[in-house]
């Protein structure tokens, strides 16, 4: 399996000389200056990922890991953890959102278990089975998983995206994600990393009352007590608070800055892995857009903590890498802009005077 520190120290930075050409294309196309705003950012900052002057984007591919939590006996969630495999199934048979939106957005979607507490015997093209461990413990009582398995978890989730890389070449990944109560561990790494109070950053997920809000920040709170998890040890808080479906996203985000390949980060969920691809590596931070800003309180302080400003704000908690599908339109506007739009000089139009 990958030597997960090996891998990562060869990550290098993006490289700003071809952002400068792609400017400086920009900058020639017919309309004023900076005249697209963050469009024309968008493939700048793509040029220096991928090294590319005029950037490609030609094939797409949404990472939906699915994954359950010991966490949701303390009962944290609306719903019960049977969703998790049926809606694995719904992906497979193409109809959820995620697969909507996918092919609106001509992205292939990658579903793989990392953790679903049942037995998955599915024959699917678009499906892989890694199943690190019938989800994950109960860390209000104790480690989600060990230490073995949470480096399993990001090993795993960069040889998928490396098999699929090899296979044929990724220009634009997504992350996403499926697992009932996913949003207490996702809180949990916030309020590790950021020293929050619970209550400032915990969410509804799925739309729970009082009472489960109450007892979902119980769990977050008696977790972080009982397991003191190190803030600036990435593993570790994978593995004291994390989700498998978690640690498989963090290997997919190291992977693609590994690849130089542009990473739309979907919404909380996705975005807890993002925090702890950056702890392990922080030029993994180089690759990764917000897709958009959840709607799940505390995400806003996560892409804070990111440095990042969301592509999209249109009040999405759903997950599943719907954000990220959606992004990829507003991706591929930028790059169709760069690529296809006449210059002044190749369409005859008069440049500014000075």
């Amino acid at each position: 399996m990958i030597d997960l520190m090996r891998y990562v120290k060869a990550i290098e930075p993006v490289d700003t000389f071809y952002g400068q050409k792609a400017k400086e294309r920009e900058n020639c196309l017919t309309k004023p200056q900076g005249s697209l705003g963050r469009l024309e950012n968008l493939a700048i900052e793509i040029a220096s990922m991928k090294r590319e002057a005029v950037p490609q984007i030609d094939r797409k591919v949404i990472f939906t890991f699915a994954g359950d939590h010991g966490v949701v006996s303390e009962g944290v969630s609306a719903f019960p953890q049977e969703v998790t495999p049926q809606m694995v199934q719904n992906f497979i048979n193409e109809g959820a959102a995620i697969n909507v939106l996918a092919r609106q957005a001509g992205a292939e979607v990658l579903i793989a278990d990392f953790g679903v507490a049942c037995a998955m015997e599915i024959d699917h093209p678009g499906f892989r089975s890694c199943k690190i461990g019938r989800g994950t413990e109960n860390f209000a009582k104790g480690p989600a998983m060990s230490h073995e398995d949470a480096l399993k978890s990001i090993k795993t989730g960069i040889e998928i995206f490396e098999q699929e890389h090899r296979k044929k070449k990724i220009d634009l990944a997504g992350t996403g994600e499926m697992g009932i109560g996913n949003t207490t561990p996702a809180t949990a790494i916030l309020a590790v990393l950021s020293g929050e109070n619970i209550e400032n950053i915990v969410g509804r997920g799925t739309g729970i009352d009082d009472d489960t809000l109450i007892r979902k920040i119980r769990a977050i709170k008696e977790g972080i007590r009982v397991n003191q998890p190190h803030r600036n040890n990435g593993i570790e808080i994978l593995e004291k608070v994390g989700g498998y479906e978690i640690g498989g996203l963090v290997g997919v985000i190291l992977a693609a800055a590994h690849n130089r390949v542009p990473v739309l980060i979907d919404g909380f969920i996705s975005t807890s892995a993002a925090l702890i691809a950056n702890l392990i590596c922080p030029l993994s931070a180089q690759y990764m857009f917000a897709a958009h800003q959840s709607e799940e309180r505390g995400h806003q302080k996560m892409l804070e903590i990111l440095g990042k400003a969301p592509i999209l704000n249109l009040g999405l908690r759903l997950g599943e890498g719907t954000g990220a599908a959606l992004a990829m339109n507003i991706i591929d506007a930028a790059i169709r802009i760069i690529n296809q739009m006449a210059t002044f000089e190749s369409a005859g139009v008069s440049n500014k005077t000075n």
